[in-house]
């Protein structure tokens, strides 16, 4: 198990790295060409939105392989013995449900309605739209890896 978190570690990260790479590239070229030649691209501006909002879902997918995504722990820190057991249960079905149909099922269905492609670089939105889906596999795939994880902790603190 600990090689599929392995892989799945560093698949995420140099997607990140390869997203911010590309912003960085094509956002100074942007502005190389925009103040230096005069004539600023005419691609660079769409493809730095669409680049700048899959690594805002690798990210989201990153954030939650890595338990560190944005919670409220107003309750659940105050919580204790079987009760906090259950919200934290509770809080996981919501979240798994939540990724499921809104990521996974909602980003398959806008995906296969896409008929339009992008204006500047022709690229089918389909395509674009797909990020949604492929993240939200990823995110269910860290939670479960994060449930055997926890799983196999407690049977070993059990034995």
């Amino acid at each position: 198990m600990k090689k599929v978190e392995k892989v799945l570690d560093t698949v995420m990260r140099f997607l990140m790295a390869l997203a911010m790479l590309t912003l960085l590239v094509f956002g100074t070229w942007q502005i190389f060409t925009r103040w230096i030649l005069g004539n600023p691209s005419t691609f660079t501006d769409e493809l730095l939105r669409y680049v700048l909002i899959i690594a805002g879902f690798i990210g989201s997918a990153y954030c939650f392989y890595r338990d560190e995504h944005l919670a409220l722990t107003l309750i659940t820190d105050k919580a204790k013995g079987p009760f906090k057991l259950c919200l934290d249960i509770f809080i996981e079905i919501c979240i798994l449900f939540f990724v499921v149909y809104v990521f996974i099922f909602g980003g398959f269905k806008l995906a296969n309605t896409a008929t339009n492609v992008s204006s500047v670089m022709h690229i089918p939105m389909k395509t674009l739209y797909m990020i949604e889906p492929v993240c939200g596999i990823l995110i269910v795939l860290a939670r479960i890896l994060k449930y055997v994880n926890l799983y196999t902790e407690k049977k070993g603190e059990n034995k």
